[in-house]
């Protein structure tokens, strides 16, 4: 079978026209994989952070590359898995790609800077703060990463574990590459739905505010891996989102962040 490859041109993606194809080349493949990019992206204003190393890292040096903003925590199974895919896309993608991993770790920093030293993370991690939830809104799982084109503008939100194939053919479309897709246009609306392994960090009825950040983790831990008795074969923390009107979550889920608060 030929081989047909798309030329999916980052300008062009999300203004209301789909990739441009070269005129010496075909349409993709009739089963290439699909890239949904959201229809009207949402530029993200500059903004400045800094990095666990004290590092000043500015949104606008970003400008011309596709980013990856990763929200991530050292508890989160999950998240450490996709680390080395990550990880082989920046090192592979470096002129085309930015990677930002923003934890919400809320232990001492020296552990995180030992994780991500740990796990060879080449790039840079941010802590979570108020202003980078504001310009991020809507995570209430993790990992979550937003993929912004080289115009800053959000073109698309993954939330929990995506194949690494994936995203690399995100970036290769998104940086301009030669790629062996089709792409999509869709709207941004999401259904609130906790898929590909997303470990929650909000749970519908149950406040874990008050928690220290020790507590907290691990509460969610628990809520994350432990299975609801319902009937559903979802975890609990699933169930809960998926189904805020289970009357069996709802008081398995109090009781594990109520003896998670008695616990030493």
């Amino acid at each position: 079978m030929t081989s047909w490859v798309l030329i999916a041109s980052a300008a062009a993606i999300g203004c209301g026209t789909r990739g441009e194809v070269r005129a010496s080349e075909a349409p993709p493949a009739a089963d290439a994989p699909t890239l949904a990019f959201y229809r009207n992206p949402a530029p993200v204003a500059p903004f400045t952070v800094h990095d666990i190393d004290g590092r000043t890292l500015s949104s606008a040096g970003w400008r011309g590359k596709v980013v990856f903003i990763n929200f991530w925590a050292t508890w989160c199974g999950p998240c450490r898995a996709e680390i080395p895919a990550l990880v082989a896309l920046q090192d592979k993608y470096r002129d085309q790609l930015v990677i930002v991993g923003i934890s919400e770790d809320e232990g001492p920093l020296d552990g995180v800077r030992q994780f991500a030293a740990a796990h060879k993370m080449n790039y840079p991690i941010v802590m979570l703060t108020d202003d980078l939830q504001q310009r991020f809104p809507g995570i209430g799982a993790i990992p979550t990463t937003f993929v912004l084109d080289r115009e800053s503008r959000i073109v698309q939100r993954h939330v929990g574990l995506f194949p690494p194939e994936h995203l690399e053919l995100e970036t290769r479309a998104l940086a301009g590459l030669p790629v062996n897709a089709r792409i999509e246009e869709v709207d941004r609306a999401q259904p609130a739905k906790l898929a590909n392994a997303a470990q929650a960090t909000n749970i519908p009825g149950v406040d874990l505010a008050k928690l220290s950040p020790e507590k907290r983790a691990k509460a969610l831990q628990q809520l994350n891996t432990e299975g609801c008795t319902c009937g559903c074969d979802f975890t609990i923390a699933k169930c809960r989102i998926d189904d805020p009107g289970c009357g069996v979550s709802l008081p398995k889920a109090r009781e594990i962040v109520k003896s998670v608060v008695s616990s030493q």
